[in-house]
């Protein structure tokens, strides 16, 4: 078999690698801002500190956050963010764009076949034409 770096794994590509930092970025930066939550809930005067550092900390990671993604070059239309921002699954975008590509595909073999018959009766007519026609 093929084998490639540490144990057999493949060496990944990097816009992967880059994507899976990124991912990584995003839920150490969920979990900082559960904390947070948990901070500013029962927050008191004695809590500030851990507050401050927590800020502090989320702020850092935002920062590395859009670094690695400056890394990433993944294209997302609007359509996708707004039905996003709407509240909406992603996955209704890429439901309605290949039911719209099967609809249009529907229509274009629709008018394929339409013009296959067109062109079957002009070649049944041209044959007929020619065929009965007297010889002079």
């Amino acid at each position: 078999g093929v084998q490639g770096v540490a144990g057999g794994d493949r060496p990944e590509d990097p816009s992967k690698q880059n994507l899976a930092q990124v991912t990584g970025s995003i839920q150490k930066t969920l979990g900082l801002l559960h904390q947070l939550n948990l901070n500013v809930s029962s927050f008191s005067s004695a809590s500030q500190l851990p507050l401050l550092q927590r800020l502090n900390a989320l702020v850092a990671e935002l920062d590395t956050m859009q670094k690695l993604a400056d890394g990433c070059n993944i294209q997302v239309p609007m359509e996708v963010v707004n039905l996003i921002d709407d509240g909406k699954n992603p996955d209704e975008f890429t439901r309605d764009v290949l039911n719209s590509c099967i609809a249009k595909n529907q229509i274009t073999k629709g008018k394929t076949d339409a013009f296959k018959v067109r062109m079957a009766c002009i070649v049944v007519e041209s044959v007929e034409k020619f065929v009965y026609e007297p010889i002079e």
